[in-house]
């Protein structure tokens, strides 16, 4: 029998973003992210005297500088989005289910906090809790991270709420079908290119050697997309950008990638970025930008950036129907499982909350 809730409310978390382009804002922002053990997992004595001693002396006025080139009047664009997606979501959910369903957001890194999004949900009086980190495909550095967040603050609460958490949607229809929208209506305003690169955001090859999900999970993002836009293989490529540090991370990179294009003639790609929910300065800077940079330096033509999905009408749709089949067995009477049939829905312990799940869907027994 599940949990008895009566108002379920929905965390929209993401990643994060410093509060402005300065050096200060940076510095505080890259402390708190470079010091997650999921992102970084040397051992404490040895990289903290490093990120605090050498890493945070110079980066963050180059960071900032990169981020001023990206900064709207509403701040950063990631956090902008954010808000914008939970109160079209908010708005669907309601509309869906006749009744309301408040959404906040949480950013991992920077303010508005995770623990500040739960916070305020259980102000506006729910008593269950969807956690929807927007990272399609899973791994320790993002959802993972994110849970652990959300545990870190449910576990000082005085009565835990049932939880449930989207662990990953990169292979949920409603989400390929926004994906493929979105590459069609590029196409009918721009004639396309003469390759489609998907670049995802890459993680250290020695996680994936752990056992980490990922690059099978944006692999299939990547073939379900293009099985969508029935390209052939010889139109399209995957690879990843956004490395850190010194050891190997995930391969082909995307900088390699382009500047291999570029020596090869290419007169025109484009690049799309399946992996972020929202325009942020990894698409907007790093590919747009230095990407368009790399590609024609090399001698390439065009580097023509598709945009994330962002607040588009289709994404909304598909984070509304990926939320609402978590949401139904809780708003539901019966609180049967009629609408699930691939069976994503399971029960697991709290202490499982950061762990990955096979299905999409889990809801930890509260």
């Amino acid at each position: 029998m599940p949990p008895s809730v009566t108002r379920p409310g929905v965390l929209l978390a993401n990643v994060g973003s410093p509060e402005a382009p300065t050096p200060a804002a940076l510095r505080r922002y890259l402390a708190q992210f470079l010091a997650d053990p999921r992102i970084i997992d040397y051992p404490r004595w040895l990289w903290l005297p490093l990120l605090y001693g050498l890493i945070l002396r110079p980066r963050p006025r180059r960071s900032a500088r990169l981020y001023a080139r990206i900064w709207t009047g509403a701040g950063s664009p990631l956090v902008s989005t954010l808000a914008a997606q939970a109160r079209a979501l908010q708005a669907s959910l309601a509309a869906q289910f006749g009744k309301p369903v408040p959404v906040a957001i949480g950013l991992r890194y920077g303010a508005p906090s995770i623990a500040h999004g739960l916070r305020e949900l259980r102000a506006s009086g729910a008593d269950g809790l969807l956690v929807f980190p927007l990272y399609p495909q899973y791994s320790r550095t993002t959802t993972a991270s994110t849970l652990d967040a959300v545990e870190a603050e449910l576990a000082g609460w005085p009565h835990r709420p049932p939880v449930r958490v989207i662990e990953r949607y990169g292979s949920h229809a409603d989400y390929i079908a926004a994906l493929a929208e979105s590459v069609r209506r590029f196409w009918a305003a721009h004639e396309g290119g003469d390759q489609l690169l998907m670049s995802f955001h890459g993680i250290p090859q020695r996680y994936a050697r752990l056992g980490d999900p990922y690059p099978a999970e944006c692999a299939a993002t990547a073939r379900q997309l293009v099985a969508a836009l029935s390209l052939p293989d010889t139109a399209w490529q995957m690879s990843f950008q956004s490395r850190f540090g010194p050891e190997p991370w995930l391969q082909p990179y995307t900088d390699r990638t382009l500047a291999a294009w570029g020596r090869a003639g290419l007169r025109r790609v484009d690049v799309i970025c399946p992996g972020f929910s929202a325009d942020c300065l990894e698409t907007l800077d790093e590919i747009a930008h230095e990407g368009a940079r790399t590609f024609a330096a090399a001698g390439g033509g065009e580097l023509r950036y598709i945009p994330a999905l962002n607040e588009s009408a289709a994404h909304i749709a598909a984070l509304a129907g990926i939320a609402a089949e978590a949401l139904l067995e809780w708003i539901t009477p019966t609180g049967d499982n009629h609408d699930d049939p691939a069976g994503v829905l399971r029960q697991a312990r709290p202490a499982d909350l950061a762990r990955p799940a096979r299905g999409a869907v889990r809801h930890p027994a509260g």
